[in-house]
């Protein structure tokens, strides 16, 4: 019983760093956006607004590729959260086959004697 404690504490553990690294990143990603457009807004009203479209388009393209930059981010610490999780669950399968095999070897083997 001990040893499942053990796991379900290192389970909790490895969601809990999941939960705060998405939080982090989100954040971060949120900040640097708002970073962005505020100095863009300064910038455009200190220059009265002259070179207007190209500052949108650096505005555009630094938001996409922070959003981009975020998602990427998350969907690999996502994909890290199932492969664990996957390896986990069939490690625990495999030594529930081992084993039972092991308990069956061993009534066959007994029985005849």
């Amino acid at each position: 019983m001990a040893h499942s404690s053990k796991r379900f504490r290192q389970s909790l553990l490895v969601v809990v760093i999941v939960v705060v690294v998405v939080v982090v990143v989100v954040v971060v990603g949120v900040v640097v956006v708002v970073v962005v457009v505020v100095v863009v807004v300064v910038v455009m009203v200190v220059v009265k607004v002259v070179v207007v479209v190209e500052v949108v388009v650096v505005v555009v393209v630094v938001v996409v590729v922070v959003v981009v930059v975020v998602v990427v981010v998350v969907v690999v610490v996502i994909v890290v959260v199932v492969v664990v999780v996957v390896v986990a669950v069939v490690v625990k399968v495999v030594v529930v086959v081992v084993v039972v095999v092991a308990a069956v070897v061993i009534v066959v083997v007994e029985i005849p004697v």
